[in-house]
């Protein structure tokens, strides 16, 4: 962490709820974008850490990630001028940062609630941004003032000013009860993605609902990819401990990044621990499920053809690899 960094973390802290430096890198608060747990006020899960050489935020509860720079930027915009002014007089930029998935321990969920929105397919922009993914419409739903909406599920957002238009996936457990919701910009946003548990305890994992146990199930990035994948469910912004739902047969598919050194090292974390993964084939130039199904890829039989474990796997990974 440079000086820079230091100092405009110290500046902005008195902005942050139960702000606390844990250690020398490590700061630790409730996060300011979802407003941390409403039933424990002293529940504190937003944190900004290094990666490499740059400073990052990541808060556990919604799955918001951001550099630090983008942070302060939410945050404080005037301090955020002085702060990139500052990072320009060094030579820095203060973009481009890595973040790292947050680790969760699974329970199972208790609430029992349904979604009260129109379909996507109702609203021209968010129809408009899924059929142009070849994404059905009619599975999800629009809120057209997402914070306020979610608000009047649980109460998560303090400030509401820059609220805005988002698609809402939905994650129900298997007894298809509704146990949270992630929320997909429409538009530029430093929030692609905005994850609320209405049960906070519940694995954050799109799917479960429709899942066949004696059948293989994938477990994709995303829940826009899960759409195209038979059986298959889809990780929220986290990382999934599967061992605790008892899956006797399962496969791993992580994006096409072999430049990306966090699904490298999650991928060679599911080869070692001996799961079978799908290691996609050279050549090929698409990064997620979605942009194959785009680029006309029969998804399904690439899946197929290219599920290894073992050495097998740990071959085709190092071929796969580029870091």
């Amino acid at each position: 962490m440079d000086l820079v960094d230091s100092k405009y973390i110290g500046l902005v802290s008195s902005r942050l709820k139960k702000f606390k430096r844990v250690k020398a890198n490590l700061f630790n608060f409730r996060c300011p974008i979802c407003g941390d747990s409403q039933k424990q006020k002293n529940k504190a899960r937003g944190y900004i850490y290094p990666i490499k050489n740059n400073m990052n935020f990541k808060c556990h509860n919604c799955g918001a990630s951001l550099s630090l720079n983008n942070f302060i930027k939410q945050v404080d915009a005037t301090l955020h001028k002085q702060y990139t002014l500052e990072k320009f007089k060094e030579g820095h930029t203060g973009r481009n940062f890595v973040v790292e998935s947050p680790k969760l321990e699974f329970a199972k969920p208790i609430f029992k609630k349904s979604i009260n929105l129109p379909k996507a397919s109702t609203d021209c922009r968010a129809k408009e941004y899924l059929v142009n993914r070849k994404i059905n419409p009619d599975k999800f739903y629009f809120a057209d003032k997402f914070m306020e909406w979610t608000n009047s599920q649980k109460q998560t957002f303090d400030n509401i000013l820059k609220d805005e238009s988002r698609v809402v996936i939905p994650m129900y457990d298997e007894k298809k009860n509704l146990i949270g919701f992630q929320g997909r910009s429409l538009g530029k946003s430093f929030t692609k993605y905005i994850t609320i548990m209405i049960d906070e305890e519940a694995p954050k994992i799109y799917g479960l609902e429709k899942i066949d146990r004696k059948q293989p199930i994938y477990i994709v990035e995303g829940p826009f990819d899960s759409t195209f994948v038979e059986n298959s469910v889809a990780m929220c912004g986290s990382d999934i401990d599967v061992r605790s739902f008892d899956w006797s047969d399962y496969i791993w598919v992580l994006d096409n990044e072999p430049r990306n050194r966090e699904i490298v090292n999650r991928v060679s974390r599911v080869i070692s621990r001996g799961d079978r993964v799908v290691i996609w084939p050279n050549g090929l130039m698409e990064k997620d499920i979605n942009d194959m199904i785009l680029a006309g890829h029969d998804v399904m039989s690439m899946l197929e053809l290219n599920t290894y474990s073992g050495l097998e796997a740990k071959i085709k990974f190092n071929n796969w690899k580029k870091i």
